[in-house]
């Protein structure tokens, strides 16, 4: 279950300047880039449950890919330069990364693209 406000999980500085100021992690620098436990991806800041690890896959990027989200637990946004589409935690509004459609990377034809700073593993879970 998400946590509140009032008891969201402390970031440390890399951890503010993604989720907060909408930073990115350097390509291919992230703990979850190469990861292939099965599992729960959950926001970093509030726990909100984001992805299930069959929705990852190697997209080549050097960040996380996922090709679908847990429904309505990921919201989308323009950028404020107007040109990609930013991913966003529906619970906490943190930010994720961003999300591209039309690679045919999948068959879903759809990558979010995800910084690991912005989110945690929870082992042996399976989507709800």
């Amino acid at each position: 279950m998400a946590k509140t406000k009032e008891n969201w999980n402390a970031l440390n500085e890399n951890e503010r300047n993604i989720i907060e100021d909408k930073g990115t992690e350097y390509p291919f620098s992230g703990a979850y880039n190469d990861f292939k436990e099965k599992g729960l991806y959950v926001c970093k800041r509030c726990e909100h449950p984001l992805y299930s690890s069959d929705a990852k896959f190697e997209s080549g990027c050097g960040w996380p890919s996922f090709d679908t989200e847990i429904t309505g637990n990921v919201k989308q946004s323009l950028d404020a330069d107007g040109r990609r589409v930013e991913i966003l935690c529906n619970h906490c509004n943190g930010h994720l990364g961003h999300v591209f459609r039309g690679e045919m990377l999948t068959s879903n034809n759809t990558r979010h693209c995800v910084n690991s700073l912005s989110i945690l593993f929870v082992p042996n879970h399976r989507e709800v």
